[in-house]
């Protein structure tokens, strides 16, 4: 995924759930300057039901969006993209200050407004988490001095995908611990 990403001009696609999905493949085929590709997973996600339908498939098109808003104070945010998402909302279950994003498509997000991009990652807001599984260096120019990554700057692993994840770090513990 993020040798794609260096691929300059094109969209690079991640989805976290079916109506991601279906706003990814909108995107793709409404855009008309670069070729887009698509990253789905094959594990089974859950679907992110407290998002309206219309807000993730938007979120889409502008390649981030808030999942989770913070109640009161912004304390912290993890951005997520694809399957990690789950990790990221299940790390913020029961954290009132942490905002979760999904961040599907870094391409789109980047050619957003500035006032856009301010209004789903604050400059104010410098504790920032993102988790991925896949190369971190990507990340870096979203989080800041103060933020951190989790991900895999190394080759991967073959086994059952719950065990991948777990003995290389992408999961909630993984994300509360960055938080801390």
């Amino acid at each position: 995924v993020s040798g794609l990403r260096v691929i300059p001009n094109v969209d690079v696609i991640r989805p976290c759930d079916p109506e991601e999905v279906s706003g990814a493949w909108v995107a793709s085929m409404s855009r008309t300057d670069g070729p887009t590709a698509l990253i789905l997973s094959r594990q089974k996600l859950p679907t992110l039901n407290d998002v309206p339908v219309s807000e993730r498939r938007e979120g889409v098109m502008r390649g981030a969006y808030v999942v989770k808003k913070e109640e009161g104070s912004l304390e912290a945010i993890v951005i997520a993209s694809g399957s990690e998402v789950q990790h990221a909302l299940a790390a913020a279950d029961g954290k009132p200050g942490v905002r979760v994003v999904s961040m599907p498509c870094m391409e789109r997000f980047d050619r957003q407004s500035d006032d856009y991009r301010e209004s789903v990652l604050p400059k104010s807001c410098g504790k920032r988490v993102a988790i991925e599984a896949g190369v971190t260096g990507l990340w870096w120019k979203y989080l800041g001095s103060e933020g951190s990554v989790i991900g895999i700057d190394r080759f991967g692993l073959s086994a059952p995908g719950d065990t991948v994840m777990s003995e290389l770090g992408i999961t909630p513990d993984s994300v509360t611990s960055a938080l801390a």
